[in-house]
């Protein structure tokens, strides 16, 4: 019995890894705090010069 469970058991960890390769979290990419900052200062000045250009 014992050796049965042990070899059920390392099949079902190998299907369920396998399954949570196939079903990705919806949970969006983790963005750094200097990033976040960085790509703000980004589209502040391509505003800028969207304005500039339109004037």
């Amino acid at each position: 019995m014992n050796r049965k469970k042990k070899i059920y058991e390392k099949l079902k960890k190998k299907d369920k890894r396998a399954n949570a390769k196939l079903h990705k979290s919806n949970k969006p990419r983790y963005v750094s705090k200097a990033d976040r900052a960085e790509q703000v200062d980004n589209t502040a000045t391509q505003d800028n010069l969207s304005t500039e250009l339109a004037e």
